[in-house]
């Protein structure tokens, strides 16, 4: 192995990838010296990796700062030490241990410990083997939950997009209907001053919430906002943000004391994330700067005289910012409340996006823990030929354990503090990220490993103890071994109707994994009466995206194919419908999905609707109009729509409540 390799695999990085196909793909030089670089690791000479792999070995002699395991097993340290050692529980109980040639005797109480050896102090979690499960909420049943995307929401007042508010009212809808779970679209901050940035898939942090989904009415009344079946954001986000301004400046005296206690408990991550929100904002107003990185150099460091100056000098900015958290946290509670009193017993499922702008609030005020010049995506697959390179960075694996993973702790905590659940979208991204430089081809990346066990560990712990359901994105090209570890620690995987094939065809629903979720579909994917209708084609080919098939033609002639073999998978005694017939087929992908052994079936509220379009469309921009659509009506009126309550019924005569 040559150095260079050498140092890329200490580094952490993969030398070869595996494609969907199966193929062994191989890293070229010129790309893992791009990603050393941009990993503090030099490599444009022998010199350079020869220091680079010395600060390394330097790196990796010094005691972890941070370890797991199960609770039950031995504890093993990195070095083969015999004596004395102080345990401090989470609990605050101080105890001494013997450690005998590197190894501890089980600790059998699960929590975020403290050992100390001499002068290191490592911090140990204890963790349970396994997440919480739906067995664990509902014994021996089988449960349902709806799919929606918050924006896409319609309530009877008049809104341009779906809040908290209305999100309440659609749990409410559900529980009421027998449904035990509802899956939402991500909440994470985004960056309110710039209203081309609604993809919730792009946040500014993942540990503050979206303070445009805040429900105003309480405070403002009704608004009269158009409520267009395409949501305009560049007009719907300024007139949020004023009307929320505009309750903010009216009712400060009379929440002064409940924004005070809130800012006390937030501590410094939230005012650094209100800081943020207004400095942005300012910048952005003043010249277009998007992230923290083309503001004048003297406001990149949140602790800068600079910085604290502006503080002082827009105190009431900044405080309408952490206002904007506070009514958006108060409002997500409700809406879980809403989920509860309405007999779910899991509630909301929250979506935990993979990664961050890096221009974003985490990435100024806490730029240690991500990467940096790289952006995370994906190799080259079916689903994205040329590769994806998402431009956003998520959390640097060394920095993580050095930190002891408290941003991560902080991410899924938030993630939970107001769910029954949580869906990890991209899962593979515990195990390993594909990382990008920023500026280079998709194709020009590796795979970065994670800490996996230790991430694992993590949600487990903080699974049992918020007692919520864990489920993982786990499509396209598995890592050995991941799905295996996923079932191990009870996280639920997705299965969908799409990918469940075999040779022989679509999957009959009695051989699904019982260890995963069953879905007819996900945002990112064509409805059930879309793809039935071939809408997912005439996407594809109306905006030149590519294709497996040679041309249109055949593409039409192999949904055709695949029509006639879901059809038949249904097995439903019925003549297969015409193109354009596409509530039978909704009725019996709905029935199929709800039949599978799996524990949750998730069903997407455009399937329950029988709506053709999706809400997004992968690798595009402008093109087509993603994150925009609204559903055709209030939810309390869609579900009262005769092929909704029959698709409902379906779903409780499956999986009674």
């Amino acid at each position: 192995m040559s150095d260079l390799k050498a140092l890329a695999t200490a580094a952490g990085l993969q030398l070869e990838w595996q494609d969907a196909a199966g193929r062994r793909q191989t890293v070229s030089d010129e790309a893992l010296r791009a990603i050393l670089n941009r990993l503090g690791r030099p490599s444009a000479s022998a010199t350079q990796i020869a220091e680079s792999l010395a600060a390394i070995a330097v790196r990796t002699a010094r005691a972890p700062r941070f370890l797991s395991v199960d609770v039950g097993d031995p504890i093993q340290l990195a070095t083969p030490l015999s004596g004395e050692a102080e345990l401090t529980l989470e609990n605050g109980t101080r105890t001494s241990v013997a450690i005998d040639r590197g190894a501890l005797k089980p600790i059998e109480h699960t929590g975020y410990h403290r050992l100390e050896i001499g002068d290191d102090v490592i911090d140990l979690l204890v963790a349970p083997r396994r997440c919480y499960t739906i067995a664990d909420a509902v014994p021996g049943r089988k449960i349902w939950a709806p799919a929606v995307q918050v924006p896409s929401l319609r309530s009877e007042i008049a809104k341009a997009f779906g809040d908290f508010g209305t999100l309440a009212e659609t749990a409410r809808a559900f529980g009421e209907r027998g449904a035990d779970a509802l899956a939402i679209s991500p909440t994470h901050a985004l960056f309110p001053a710039d209203a081309s940035r609604y993809s919730p898939y792009a946040p500014s942090s993942r540990q503050f919430l979206n303070g445009l989904y805040a429900d105003a009415s309480a405070f403002a009344g009704t608004s009269n906002d158009p409520a267009s079946d395409l949501i305009d954001w560049q007009s719907a986000i300024p007139a949020k943000l004023a009307r929320l301004r505009k309750t903010f400046d009216q009712d400060t005296q009379q929440l002064g004391k409940t924004l005070d206690a809130f800012r006390h408990v937030g501590g410094d991550d939230l005012e650094r994330h209100a800081e943020f929100d207004a400095l942005h904002a300012h910048f952005f107003a003043t010249f277009g700067a998007r992230g923290w990185q083309q503001w004048p150099a003297a406001y990149h460091d949140p602790a800068s005289p600079a910085v604290r100056r502006f503080v002082t000098e827009h105190a009431d900015d900044v405080t309408f910012y952490v206002f904007l958290q506070w009514l958006a946290r108060r409002d997500l509670d409700a809406a879980q409340k809403a989920a509860k009193d309405a007999g779910m017993a899991v509630g909301l499922i929250a979506d935990l996006a993979v990664g961050m702008d890096p221009g974003g609030s985490h990435g100024w005020s806490r730029r240690s823990d991500l990467l940096t010049g790289l952006s995370i995506g994906a190799p080259p697959d079916p689903l994205g030929p040329d590769g994806q390179s998402w431009g956003i960075t998520g959390f640097d694996p060394h920095a993580l354990c050095e930190t002891g993973f408290a941003p991560f702790i902080a991410t899924i905590r938030a993630a939970l503090a107001h769910a029954g659940g949580i869906r990890i979208d991209h899962a593979f991204g515990l195990r390993r990220l594909w990382i990008v430089p920023e500026g280079a081809s998709a194709a020009e990346g590796a795979y970065l490993d994670m800490p996996f066990d230790d991430m694992m560990r993590i949600i487990a712990m903080e699974s049992q103890r918020a007692k919520a359901i864990v489920i993982g994105e786990d499509l396209g090209t598995v890592p050995d071994g991941f799905r295996e570890a996923m079932d191990a620690c009870h996280m639920l995987g997705m299965r969908v109707l799409w990918f469940e094939r075999d040779a022989d065809g679509f999957v009959p629903p009695a051989k699904w994994s019982p260890d995963a979720v069953a879905m007819t579909g996900t945002h990112d994917l064509a409805t059930i009466a879309g793809w039935w209708s071939g809408r997912d084609i005439d996407w594809t080919w109306d905006l030149g995206r590519k294709s497996d098939a040679i041309d249109e033609p055949a593409d039409r002639a192999d949904r055709a194919d695949d029509r006639a073999a879901l059809w038949s998978a249904f097995d439903t005694g019925a003549k297969q419908p015409s193109l354009n017939d596409t509530d039978p087929v909704v009725d019996a992908a709905i029935a199929h999905v709800a039949s599978t052994p799996c524990a949750l079936a998730i069903i997407p509220i455009e399937d329950l609707a029988g709506v053709i379009e999706q809400p997004n469309l992968p690798g595009t921009i402008d093109e087509h109009p993603n994150w925009r659509r609204r559903l055709p009506d209030m939810t309390e009126a869609l579900l009262q729509r005769p092929a909704a309550a029959a698709r409902i019924d379906t779903l409780n005569a499956a999986r009674p409540a």
